[in-house]
């Protein structure tokens, strides 16, 4: 539209207001995130051709949950690969920084081969802390590499079906931490739990062996 005829001045603002009613608008809670790394997480990769989900898979939840680089996701998106999945929180003061060391661990246990077949999903049980800024951050600050880590926040409800589906207790005191589940879980490329890992501090052979399994 030619803006010409209100008048230079008046004009002008009407062409930047329409220029910002046109821009794409980003979700507050993204604006200022890194969206252009090296290499996409797994949640923003191409979803892999698939059948629908089965009655036990975690891919038939209808949930939407955001990435901590911004992108807004259902579960589903992680079919056909082997994920590891967790729940944590971000503020945790003991057991979430073994539970991320545990998971190290069973990634540097995996043959060459199967590496780099298996991703890793972190989900929040704070979403109220945990924005996809503060994901981001201790994204950066565990390092934790772009190519097989996705960290995951959403409602509170969809929290805890999640956490129901995969037998994680959990409840926030006080002080705002969490007393909950040490809980590892590896789903099958169907989002079908394949094999759980239990407590802190385990060897990852047991849990390397059932995703090794999985991928032959």
């Amino acid at each position: 539209m030619n803006y010409s005829h209100f008048g230079p001045v008046l004009g002008f603002l009407l062409l930047a207001l329409s220029l910002r009613a046109e821009a794409p608008r980003v979700p507050r809670a993204t604006r200022g995130i890194n969206l252009t790394a090296e290499t996409d997480p797994p949640c923003c990769r191409r979803e892999l051709p698939s059948t629908p989900p089965s009655e036990k898979s975690l891919y038939q939840i209808d949930s939407t949950w955001t990435s901590d680089v911004g992108r807004r996701v259902r579960l589903g998106v992680f079919q056909g690969r082997v994920q590891v999945l967790t729940m944590f929180f971000t503020h945790c003061e003991y057991a979430c920084p073994l539970i991320i060391r545990d998971l190290k661990r069973i990634q540097a246990g995996l043959p060459e081969g199967v590496r780099s077949k298996v991703d890793f999903i972190l989900v929040s049980l704070d979403p109220e802390r945990d924005t996809p800024f503060v994901l981001h951050a201790y994204r950066q600050k565990a390092e934790l590499g772009n190519d097989h880590w996705t960290l995951l926040t959403g409602r509170a409800d969809d929290v805890r079906e999640l956490a129901v589906l995969l037998g994680v207790n959990y409840r926030q005191d006080a002080r705002g931490q969490f007393a909950h589940s040490n809980l590892i879980t590896v789903l099958n490329s169907a989002g079908e739990i394949a094999h759980q890992q239990a407590g802190l501090n385990h060897a990852p052979e047991e849990t390397v062996a059932a995703i090794t399994q999985l991928l032959r």
